[in-house]
């Protein structure tokens, strides 16, 4: 029922864009919007809870997908890392030789030995040269290596860091869905209690009643005494004192000891 009348209105709505032109069309973005939240303030807040509790759960493979990258990345630059270590000690190596090399024909030899092989000084120059040219081409590689080895480490910083913000943002919506659950249910209770709207009067009338008739009788009390006594009336009655106590216990059972042998007499 909601739907189709809904439909209706935005069918009337696009009829009145059509025959009332740009000012029709105001019209119409205006009631749109006003059709909308109309709809959604009709939407329960008890489904709309639960669409956030079902969102906040969809996150979940996201998170995991996020972790999963995160664990690749850390595998890969592992493995980046040991490749710039070899690297590194290679081309240190290779300085080491070149050096070498270079210090053998600063002697102006003719003839070289290495490794029990005999070499003329042209041999060792075109040696040293390609060696040279290798070694270049090396340690711009390697400075390569390392700026992408920075990049993907400082990225995968930034990764681990995005990752933890969107963790602790889903655990701070869960908190907060269930806080506006718990004001939900504190809505529902005052509703609830609102409802109780109880009629006092018959009891307001009943006490005044009550205390009406209390009145009455106090006025008929004080009015009984003071026809019973005069002002200034001699006592002529004396009070008869109680005596001590101990002599009344006394004297009590002793009259209730004396009853009791009567009533024994007679029945023999």
């Amino acid at each position: 029922m909601v739907k189709k009348g809904i439909v209706i209105g935005v069918a009337a709505l696009v009829l009145i864009g059509l025959l009332f032109g740009r000012e029709g069309a105001s019209y119409f973005k205006t009631s749109v919007g006003w059709v909308q939240q109309g709809v959604r303030d009709a939407v329960p807040v008890e489904f709309e809870l639960g669409r956030a509790r079902q969102m906040i759960k969809d996150l979940d493979p996201e998170i995991r997908d996020n972790m999963h990258l995160i664990a690749k990345e850390e595998v890969e630059l592992e493995h980046l890392k040991k490749q710039l270590g070899d690297a590194e000690t290679a081309l240190t190596k290779n300085r080491s030789d070149i050096e070498r090399l270079n210090v053998d024909l600063q002697r102006g030899d003719s003839n070289f030995v290495y490794c029990g092989k005999t070499y003329t000084g042209k041999q060792v120059e075109t040696d040293l040269a390609r060696r040279f040219e290798q070694y270049k081409v090396k340690e711009g590689t390697l400075d390569k290596l390392t700026q992408i080895v920075a990049a993907r480490g400082n990225g995968l910083e930034a990764a681990k860091e995005k990752l933890k913000a969107m963790q602790a943002a889903r655990s701070q919506l869960d908190i907060d869905v269930e806080n506006m659950e718990a004001r939900l249910e504190m809505v529902k209770v005052a509703q609830t209690t609102s409802e109780f709207n109880f009629d006092d009067s018959r009891l307001s009338r009943t006490k005044e009643l009550v205390r009406d008739i209390s009145a009455r009788l106090d006025v008929a009390e004080k009015l009984v005494n003071a026809e019973t006594t005069y002002p200034g009336q001699i006592d002529l009655d004396e009070e008869t004192t109680s005596g001590n106590i101990s002599e009344q216990v006394t004297a009590y059972f002793e009259a209730s000891q004396k009853a009791d042998e009567t009533v024994a007499v007679k029945l023999d």
